[in-house]
């Protein structure tokens, strides 16, 4: 008890004053060092240990490979003993290496494995999925012998997080053709597929599922659902859904600011910030991120230099993302100087991104003059000229040919073929009759 709450000194107190041990109070004394990210005092501790069994073992794998420790872990793994090595002690290593992405050792000893149960099918499924190899989780999933609602549940999030949408979808309405019913994992990997694809009437109906299940509204779900109607677009249901939390938390918060955000309801999503800052959850830097991509798409760029300044306040350093979209905010509005010299001032090296940014808003100003100089920066620090794929020349030619400079535009174009540089192609739209068009 002392120890899973955390009082280790009070449970290492009463282990020493015990008049006899067993070997469950030695693996609780262990058990409550490794939960406790002590590793060290764990060790010493399984050293001494007059006799152990398979669980003293596993929470010693287990410990140091959740500590990022997998020598030790597959060390430690290799001394079990041949008959305390047991299927658990088995996923607890292969699980300990898909954690960490390192799959090519859990699939060694996925494949070396006596017997399996359901939960390492799940962890090769979700370690694939966590390097993005989807293929290869499904081919994983598709050798289960007897699937559960567990594997089906990694299936479908792993789906999710890696981007495809409509696969996940898909291996839902399977799940549910083979008469598994799905849980609160489940249904949030789901509504997160319908908010990335904006299926707002899909997500619906998984709401109605849920209700209609009478699956618990834990704060995974209700943010998912938030989350869905935001991103679909539908503000008023993800605004009566939040309204009813009890606890807002920052992924909440967050996914209504960004939803307004999106949206271009951009008063909506500051004034959402300012009830944020009022509340007992501090703003993260998603939430900065989505505020200032508001001012963005709003043109408030006082509001979000002031904004920007805040993350300080805050002890959050802003990250590329959040230089880039004030650098596109400073641009659309025309004080390209500033944007100029706030990329010249980054903490980080600027990435195609913020360049991109700073030129998109020469060619609606047609600053020709900025463009050139930041080309001259371009070419001095990226290597992505020399590679001969640059795509800057040709947003400089595109801008010199709308200004009317051709004599620049054209030797431009010399340098564009010289380097076998290429240029993106154009594409235009005519609409004839306000019925049909054509893309050129």
């Amino acid at each position: 008890m002392y120890a899973k709450c955390g009082d280790i000194p009070d449970s290492r107190k009463l282990f020493e004053y015990m008049p006899e041990r067993n070997v469950v109070t030695w693996n609780a004394m262990i058990s409550g060092y490794v939960k406790n990210g002590d590793m060290k005092s764990a060790s010493v501790l399984f050293d001494k240990m007059p006799t152990r069994n398979a669980v003293s073992w596993i929470e010693m794998i287990d410990g140091f490979a959740r500590s990022g420790d997998l020598v030790t872990a597959r060390r430690t793994f290799n001394e079990v003993p041949f008959e305390l090595k047991n299927v658990v002690t088995w996923t607890v290593m292969i699980d300990g290496y898909a954690r960490k992405g390192e799959m090519e050792g859990a699939r060694l000893l996925f494949e070396d494995m006596p017997q399996r149960n359901f939960f390492v099918w799940s962890s090769m499924i979700s370690g694939y999925c966590k390097i993005g190899n989807v293929k290869e989780a499904r081919a994983i999933f598709d050798r289960v012998p007897v699937r559960n609602l567990v594997n089906w549940n990694s299936l479908i999030c792993g789906y999710t997080k890696n981007g495809f949408c409509e696969e996940a979808l898909d291996a839902f309405g399977k799940m549910q053709n083979e008469g598994y019913e799905p849980d609160e994992v489940t249904v949030v990997g789901v509504l997160s597929a319908c908010a990335q694809l904006s299926l707002l009437d899909a997500g619906k109906d998984v709401h109605k599922m849920i209700c209609a299940n009478g699956l618990k509204l834990n704060e995974f779900v209700v943010n998912a659902l938030v989350d869905m109607y935001a991103k679909c677009g539908d503000l008023t249901g993800a605004l009566w859904i939040f309204e009813r939390m009890t606890n807002k938390n920052n992924a909440c918060w967050n996914s209504m600011i960004s939803g307004f955000a999106v949206h271009g309801q951009t008063k909506e999503a500051l004034e959402f910030f300012g009830r944020m800052e009022e509340s007992n959850e501090k703003p993260d830097k998603i939430t900065f991120l989505s505020v200032l991509s508001a001012c963005v798409h709003g043109g408030f760029v006082e509001v979000g230099l002031e904004i920007f300044s805040k993350m300080e306040k805050y002890g959050l350093a802003p990250g590329i993302n959040h230089y880039g979209c004030l650098v596109d905010l400073l641009g659309r509005a025309g004080r390209l100087q500033d944007a100029y010299h706030l990329i010249k001032n980054m903490p980080m090296k600027p990435n195609d991104t913020v360049w991109g940014a700073l030129l998109g808003a020469c060619r609606i100003h047609m600053d020709t003059d900025m463009v050139e100089q930041v080309i001259k920066d371009v070419c001095t620090s990226c290597s992505s000229v020399d590679s001969g794929n640059d795509p800057h020349y040709a947003l400089l030619l595109n801008i010199y040919a709308g200004s009317g400079s051709w004599e620049k535009a054209g030797r431009v174009s010399m340098v564009v073929a010289d380097r076998g540089l290429q240029k993106t192609s154009g594409r235009s739209s005519l609409m004839l009759d306000n019925t049909e068009q054509f893309h050129i």
